[in-house]
């Protein structure tokens, strides 16, 4: 298999007599573990680098702003798109032709490298800049889609187009499905993998696995992360400040074997389920012993963790006076959970599981259609 970085040479002619832009992170390399930025230097007249969360060299811990620093490797200024902005601006795409994009996406809707291509994009379509993307697997496969499509009356920076939580389509797939499904309509060139396919998740390729960012430390957390993501909407850890960060949740008043007990009698599949002790160095509940679980995945194919994020959810809620949703910290005051659901039929407890597990059935048909029209792959 190769990925799309390691193409680049047979597609010389997007770059010739252009000056280069490279949106990227430390994911951002080929298969002998060099830079995509070493690797675009080398055979494109590269002037500029943009860091989206977690920077350049995936040094920084979620949620903290960047500010413009010079790379201390390669001399060339590093624009934040996580900072002051998460769009480029006018400025800084003022002295480039094209606006690449190479960073390991984790196939989850609120991930938000994802959002970051497509600002991007919008911003290049603006001034009138060509766009490429160089293609990477799906960790999580091209085939298996879970969840609910999002109303867009809770479009945020975790979720900004009608999309699925697991929505099983590439990085490269996903911005020609941006650009035409929802309109940015810049001028885009996907270099794509040579030999992957649309059934094959991570564990079945012969790659390292590069940790996208700092709390995605394992292939298990990436799944995990679409069953846990939704309690950084709540008061409960979803294990930040552990080293099985998404793996674990928990709080000082779970009761954790409790939870547990219920959650057997379900019969989940592809999962199991253990009580934990953890005390978090940093974010929710610093420095304080939490009683919680572990998510320890026994069948990734049998595996449905979307919906045993609201399954979890759910049981928390019902046993424990103590729970509760974070406050609303967006412009438009929607609830975090809210933005991470993509509706609010959690936070408001209107539908059941069953009633759930219906519309994701629904809505899942929905996105079908749509993401078959953009796939690369067989």
């Amino acid at each position: 298999m190769k990925l799309g970085i390691e193409l680049v040479k047979n597609f010389k002619d997007i770059f010739k007599d252009k000056k280069v832009g490279l949106i990227t992170n430390h994911t951002g390399l080929d298969q002998n573990f060099k830079s995509s930025i070493d690797i675009l230097n080398e055979v494109t007249d590269l002037r500029a680098l943009y860091a989206p969360e977690h920077g350049i060299r995936g040094d920084i811990q979620a949620g903290q702003k960047l500010d413009t620093y010079i790379d201390e490797k390669t001399g060339l200024t590093v624009f934040s798109l996580y900072g002051a902005t998460k769009k480029p601006t006018d400025e800084m795409l003022k002295d480039i032709d094209v606006l690449c994009f190479d960073i390991q996406d984790v196939g989850a809707r609120y991930y938000t490298y994802i959002y970051t291509m497509a600002y991007s994009m919008i911003a290049a379509k603006e001034n009138n800049k060509e766009f490429v993307v160089f293609d990477r697997p799906n960790p999580l496969g091209g085939k298996k889609i879970e969840g609910n499509m999002l109303d867009l009356e809770y479009r945020s920076f975790i979720g900004y187009y009608p999309m699925l939580q697991r929505h099983g389509l590439t990085i490269g797939e996903l911005a020609k499905m941006f650009n035409e499904e929802y309109g940015i309509g810049v001028k885009l060139h996907v270099v794509k993998m040579e030999g992957w396919r649309r059934d094959q998740e991570f564990d079945d390729l012969d790659l390292s696995y590069v940790l996208p960012s700092p709390n995605l430390p394992t292939v298990d957390s990436v799944y995990n992360y679409l069953a846990t993501c939704i309690f950084e909407g709540t008061n409960l850890s979803e294990g930040r400040g552990t080293t099985k960060p998404f793996s674990f949740i928990g709080a000082p008043w779970l009761k954790n074997t409790l939870i547990i007990e219920e959650l057997r009698k379900l019969d989940i599949k592809g999962v199991a389920f253990r009580e934990v002790y953890f005390t978090p160095t940093f974010s929710k509940h610093k420095d304080v012993l939490c009683k919680g679980i572990e998510l320890l995945i026994k069948d990734k194919a049998a595996y449905e963790p979307v919906i045993l994020s609201m399954i979890l959810l759910k049981l928390v809620r019902k046993h424990h006076e103590e729970f509760d949703f974070i406050k609303p910290y967006t412009p438009n005051g929607h609830p975090f959970i809210n933005l991470l659901v993509g509706d609010n039929f959690i936070k408001e407890d209107s539908l059941n599981i069953l009633e759930i597990k219906e519309k994701f059935n629904k809505d899942q048909k929905i996105f079908k259609a749509i993401k078959e029209k953009y796939e690369l792959y067989d």
